[in-house]
């Protein structure tokens, strides 16, 4: 398989468009009537688009929503969440994306800190506490603030997976800096279309928006339905291995010619056999600070994520990964202030253990996620990689419970398909993992501990043993 460096060469690398109106007005002069946008199947040029984007900014102008306001965003991936996303950042504001599913009780406790002004729920309770609640209004007018790429315009939560969630701060000059990167190694262009197939309130979505904006080419916007139907007509989308391998397996035809892999180990049969079929995979290393993608390559099947995209920098200090970027968050939100993510080094701790070898980055796993057993290391990411490999798993989780013998032991939280049976993953590890890496209980995931975001929490996975464990022993 030729290499990822000469591959990402077979297309020239995107120009910066220099925006000096907001990306879609600026694509509206440059494009005008060509094809913008599908929602479901209704389809918009830059002009329809603008138009829509310029109702609904005078209606929430018109309820109150000024420059620099904060705005709660609590819907799914739908056509008018889009559009209304679009708005708000049109009338200046600094827009909350919150999953739906987040419990009240969570949200109770963030929103106090965040200092926001108003609400718009597309999806459940519209009551959150003191914020002023928006309605999607169209008014005729073209209210929009002068475009300023500075400008605070995202709040994104992060994974939360110890503690709070944090909410990073981007720009829009920091969006479109995260897309610019990608960009060069992915030819997404004019006559491409991109499935918005990640939730807005996720950055990785967020990513999907500003590379079609960036680029000026075609996405497209669907309610909810079988992905086969969703990806109708598209070019590109960003999928996890298990809704691609199902896609080939099917034998689902196809518009496809690049995806971009996540979430998951990648077998390199999975490339392979996509590329039979003319779907180019890639794959990368992202972080909700950094508005997604850091690093990226042409898929491989080798357990590096390739290297720094272009205006992103790495390094390890005490095998842990440093990083800059020009997508890099101005800070947290915290009670109206910015707290720097960077260091006293002006760079930004990941806490991923990492190393680099030629340029190319392999992450190893969390370093707060490393614990002993028996006086040897165990790196939990390491062992969930290989059990995630097999075809019926859909994630894997390797957390400790303590041993008066050894300290701590491995157990595998799995999530399974609908087609895994009665499946023995202790044999089948027993070949491919050391003896001291091999889980001595396997648990299945619980439905309820998937419910609240994109990444399961590990502490309350770690939570969730112990209880387990404790009733193994009481009964």
């Amino acid at each position: 398989m030729p290499d990822s460096a000469s591959l990402s060469g077979l297309h020239t690398p995107p120009v910066n468009p220099d925006f000096h109106d907001w990306p879609w007005r600026h694509w509206r002069q440059v494009r005008g009537d060509l094809p913008a946008l599908r929602l479901n199947d209704e389809r918009l040029s830059w002009r329809d688009l603008c138009a829509r984007v310029d109702s609904l900014a005078s209606g929430f102008a018109a309820q109150g929503v000024a420059e620099g306001d904060g705005v709660l965003l609590r819907a799914w991936n739908h056509p008018q969440t889009l559009l209304a996303w679009l708005a708000l950042l049109q009338c200046g504001a600094r827009i909350l994306p919150v999953n739906p599913q987040l419990p009240q009780s969570l949200l109770e406790e963030l929103i106090p800190g965040l200092t926001l002004r108003f609400a718009l729920v597309l999806e459940g309770d519209n009551t959150l506490l003191t914020l002023t609640p928006l309605q999607i209004e169209a008014r005729t007018g073209e209210h929009a603030v002068a475009w300023q790429p500075q400008r605070l315009s995202s709040m994104t939560l992060t994974s939360g997976s110890t503690g709070l969630p944090k909410a990073a701060v981007h720009t829009c000059q920091a969006h479109l800096a995260s897309a610019q990167g990608v960009l060069s190694l992915m030819p997404f262009d004019a006559e491409d279309d991109w499935l918005l197939s990640l939730p807005l309130f996720h950055v990785s979505g967020q990513g999907i928006l500003w590379r079609w904006l960036f680029a000026g080419a075609r996405l497209t916007v669907r309610d909810k339905q079988p992905l086969e139907q969703m990806l109708a007509g598209c070019t590109y989308a960003s999928l996890v291995p298990t809704q691609l391998w199902r896609l080939l397996v099917n034998k689902t035809p196809v518009t496809l010619k690049a995806v971009l892999l996540g979430g998951a180990a990648i077998p390199v049969e999975l490339t392979e056999q996509a590329r039979e079929q003319g779907i180019r995979c890639w794959c990368g290393y992202g972080l909700t600070e950094f508005a997604s993608t850091v690093c990226a390559k042409e898929a491989d099947g080798l357990a590096d994520v390739g290297s720094a995209l272009p205006g992103r920098e790495v390094k390890i200090v005490d095998n842990e990964v440093w990083l800059k970027a020009a997508s890099m968050a101005q800070g947290y939100w915290r009670n109206g202030q910015l707290i720097p993510l960077v260091n006293s080094e002006g760079w930004f701790a990941t806490r991923d253990r990492g190393v680099l070898n030629d340029g190319k980055l392999t992450i190893v796993g969390r370093m707060d996620n490393l614990f002993f057993s028996g006086g040897e290391g165990i790196q939990p990411e390491e062992v969930e990689r290989v059990i995630a490999t097999h075809p019926h798993v859909l994630q894997a989780f390797i957390v400790p419970i303590e041993d008066n013998e050894f300290g701590h032991r491995p157990v595998a939280v799995v999530e399974y398909d609908a087609e895994a049976g009665n499946l023995d993953l202790a044999e089948w590890v027993s070949d491919k993992l050391a003896r001291f890496q091999q889980p001595v209980c396997w648990l299945t995931l619980p439905p309820e501990l998937k419910t609240g975001g994109i990444k399961i929490s590990r502490r309350a996975l770690q939570n969730w043993v112990n209880a387990s464990q404790t009733r193994q022993t009481t009964t």
